[in-house]
């Protein structure tokens, strides 16, 4: 059974066919990657996945659980991360401070016990510095737990942006172009990344992204998406070889 199967799925805005009938299956373990010209629907489809958006119609399912129309927070517990075109972080927190924003799903204490600062707050606070930092050794970014998020550079803010995805312990990573405004070493330091995430963690991972190189070097299967369809899908050289889809991006 795969890990994230989606079938059917479409919506609308003012009447405008955003995403159509898109339907995709992921097995666990694997490197997938989504992408298609600029407007075609990919993040729409991200935020579908994540709850930002309700779709119109169609089917979500996650190891088998239905999660069509759950909230954000209901999709995150139940194993779904994800990275952001833009990267999003608290700049003015410390990096360490960072990860441990995802960790608190997995170590909660009360309102009650952080505000007189109990026994347990002093147990879980040490627990989370202890993973976070685990967390951040796996990055490479360990030295910088104290630094500000917003003074790293910019391809340790993707990293940390990850490693704060991770912290939430997912069962499926969605990294939206990744390397968007990185440089050729930053993207190839990046594409060891995903692929040490994915077999260090046995993560699934699904990536939007517009870097040719990184998608044939890195995923698996492709899917290709153009005014919200799905126009081809499978292999990743039989993919990126289609004659269609060199049509749409030569024509985007």
């Amino acid at each position: 059974m795969a890990l994230l199967e989606v079938k059917n799925l479409g919506i609308s805005f003012g009447g405008l066919r955003a995403v159509n009938e898109f339907n995709i299956s992921v097995e666990k373990g694997q490197l997938y990657g989504l992408i298609g010209p600029n407007g075609a629907g990919k993040t729409t489809v991200f935020n579908l996945l994540t709850g930002v958006y309700q779709p119109d119609e169609g089917a979500i399912l996650l190891d088998g659980v239905n999660l069509t129309g759950k909230k954000t927070i209901e999709i995150c517990k139940a194993g779904v991360a994800r990275t952001f075109q833009n990267i999003r972080l608290f700049g003015d927190m410390p990096v360490l401070d960072n990860v441990k924003v995802g960790l608190h799903n997995h170590y909660p204490y009360s309102t009650l016990e952080g505000i007189l600062r109990l026994p347990r707050y002093h147990k879980v606070e040490k627990e989370m510095n202890e993973k976070a930092m685990e967390l951040l050794k796996v990055f490479g970014l360990e030295d910088y737990a104290d630094y500000q998020a917003e003074n790293l550079p910019y391809g340790q803010q993707r990293k940390l942006e990850i490693a704060r995805a991770m912290a939430t312990d997912p069962k499926l990573l969605l990294l939206d172009e990744p390397a968007a405004g990185m440089n050729p070493n930053e993207t190839k330091e990046l594409m060891d990344t995903i692929r040490f995430v994915r077999d260090h963690f046995d993560m699934t991972i699904l990536l939007i992204e517009h870097d040719m190189k990184l998608v044939s070097g890195i995923c698996e299967r492709l899917t290709v998406l153009n005014f919200g369809e799905v126009l081809a899908q499978g292999d990743t050289q039989d993919v990126l070889n289609n004659p269609e889809v060199i049509t749409a991006y030569l024509g985007s």
